[in-house]
C-alpha cells in the first residue's frame, strides 16, 4: 500500500507520556531503543543506563554501569546491539560495548584512542566498521572497529562539535564553534576537504543529513536553523528562525517532509519542508539607504556635503537592501523566506506582503526542560529528550508530525 500522508491539525500538541528521573548530573544523550519500549541514557554522572518500560508504565533501569569519567556523546546500532561512548576525561577514549538481547546485560568490548579532549559527537558505521569521532581537541576521527587502529584525523580551526557521516559515500559533515561546517570525503589513512559551508553567525549545535534528498540541516546558537541542498549542487540554502535560543537537536522526518528542531530553552519546533520556500537574499552594502538615499554614519563626504547627521544602516529581510530605520519602521512574519516571527522588512516590502503571506509554515510547542539532545522513532511517533535538567522526557508525536499507513504510523 502506496504511503498515505493525513493531515496535521494545528492545534495538536506532543503529549508527555513519561518522564525517567535518575541521574545526578546532565544528561547528554538518549536513545530510544526501536521496537522496543527502551531508552538508553548516558550522563556526566559517567553512568550508561538502559530503561525499560514495566508493566506499571514507568520506566527502570535494566542496565547500570559506571565509567571511569563523564560521557558525553553516543551511538546506538540495534541490530548488532553495539554501543559507542564518547567520554571526556583528559586523554579521551570512545569505548564499544555490546548489550545482550535481553537488553539486562552489557559487555565492554574495545577501547579507541580517538582524542585528547572531550568527546562531542561521533557516528558508528556497520558499512565501513568505522567509528567516526569529533572533538574538542579540534578534530575529526575515523577509527577501524575490526583492528581497533586510527585510520586517519583532520584539524580545525575550532572545536568540533557535531557531526553527520554518508555511509554510502563516505563524507562526513562537521560542524564547529565558529559557525563553519566542514564537507570532508574520507577513505583510509586518507580524506580530501571537498568544501566549507558558511552560513551560521554562531556555533553549529546541531546537524542532520538526509541522504534520500540529499539534504543538510544545520541549527546553531544563533537561534537559526539552514537548510542547505547538497544533492542540488547549486547553493542553494533556506534559513528558518523561530527559535529564541541555541538550537542543539534536529531530526528530518523524510516520509512526511517535516523537521524538528529543538532548542536550549525546551522549544520544539515542526517545520513544514513540503511546500515552496524562497531563499533569504544576501544583504546588500552601500553607504547610504538605499530606499531615501541618507547618508549612514560612517559616509563622511555625504554627510559634509548635505549637512545632514549620518543614519544606522539596517537591512530588509525581503529584499536583503540597506535600509535606515524609517524606511523599514514595519515588523511582519513571512514563512515562505523561514521568518515565522516578527523581522524587519522596508516599507515598500511590507506592502508587498499580503495576509495569506503570513500564513504559519512550523508549530512550536514547549518542551518545559533544557532540550541537549534529541531523538525519535518515527514508525512509533516517539521522541525522547534530555538535558542539563537530568530529565528525560518521552513525547507521542503523532498528532503533530503526520502519520502513514505504510509504516502504521498512525494518530491515536
Amino acid at each position: 500500500m502506496a504511503a498515505e500522508i493525513h493531515s496535521r491539525p494545528q492545534t495538536s500538541r506532543p503529549v508527555l507520556l513519561n518522564k525517567i528521573e535518575g541521574h545526578s548530573d546532565a544528561v547528554n544523550a538518549a536513545v530510544l531503543i526501536p521496537k522496543e519500549d527502551g531508552v538508553i541514557t548516558v550522563s556526566e554522572d559517567r553512568t550508561i543506563r538502559v530503561w525499560l518500560k514495566r508493566d506499571s508504565g514507568q520506566y527502570w533501569p535494566s542496565i547500570y554501569h559506571t565509567v571511569s569519567s563523564p560521557c558525553s556523546c553516543m551511538s546506538y546500532h540495534h541490530d548488532s546491539r553495539r554501543i559507542f561512548i564518547g567520554q571526556d576525561n583528559g586523554a579521551v577514549v570512545v569505548s564499544e560495548f555490546l548489550i545482550s538481547e535481553d537488553f539486562n546485560k552489557m559487555n565492554h568490548v574495545k577501547t579507541y584512542p580517538a582524542h585528547q579532549n572531550r568527546v562531542s559527537d561521533m557516528v558508528f558505521s556497520l558499512e565501513s566498521e568505522w567509528v567516526v569521532s569529533t572533538g574538542h581537541d579540534k578534530s575529526v576521527s575515523w577509527m577501524c572497529t575490526q583492528s581497533g587502529s586510527m585510520l586517519g584525523r583532520h584539524y580545525f580551526n575550532a572545536w568540533a562539535s557535531c557531526l553527520q557521516y554518508d555511509h554510502e559515500t563516505q563524507h562526513a559533515f562537521v560542524g564547529d564553534y565558529s559557525g563553519q561546517i566542514t564537507l570532508l570525503k574520507l577513505e583510509k589513512q586518507t580524506y580530501s576537504t571537498i568544501t566549507t559551508l558558511k552560513g551560521h553567525e554562531g556555533s553549529v549545535g546541531a546537524l542532520w543529513w538526509d541522504p534520500v534528498q540529499r539534504l543538510l540541516f544545520s541549527g546553531a546558537s544563533d537561534h537559526s536553523v539552514i537548510m542547505w541542498d547538497i544533492g542540488g549542487r547549486k547553493g542553494r540554502t533556506l534559513l528558518l528562525q523561530g527559535h529564541h535560543e541555541r538550537v542543539q537537536a534536529l531530526r528530518y522526518l523524510q516520509l512526511t517532509r517535516q523537521l524538528v528542531s529543538c532548542s536550549a530553552d525546551g522549544g520544539i519546533a515542526v517545520w513544514n519542508m513540503d511546500t515552496q520556500r524562497e531563499e533569504a537574499p544576501q544583504w546588500l552594502d552601500s553607504d547610504s539607504c538605499q530606499k531615501c538615499e541618507q547618508p549612514f554614519f560612517w559616509n563622511i563626504k555625504q554627510m559634509w556635503d548635505t549637512k545632514t547627521l549620518g543614519l544606522r544602516q539596517h537591512h530588509c529581510r525581503k529584499c536583503g537592501k540597506a535600509v535606515c530605520g524609517k524606511c523599514s519602521s514595519k515588523r511582519s512574519t513571512f514563512p515562505v523566506m523561514g521568518f515565522e516571527f516578527p523581522v524587519r522588512v522596508c516599507d515598500a516590502c511590507f506592502d508587498t506582503i499580503k495576509e495569506e503571506d503570513r500564513t504559519p509554515l512550523a508549530t512550536f510547542h514547549e518542551g518545559k526542560h533544557n532540550i541537549a539532545h534529541m531523538d525519535m522513532d518515527p514508525s512509533r511517533g516517539l521522541m525522547v529528550t534530555c538535558g542539563s535538567d537530568r530529565i528525560v522526557k518521552i513525547w507521542d508525536m503523532t498528532q503533530v508530525v503526520g502519520c502513514s499507513l505504510a509504516t502504521g504510523f498512525s494518530p491515536r
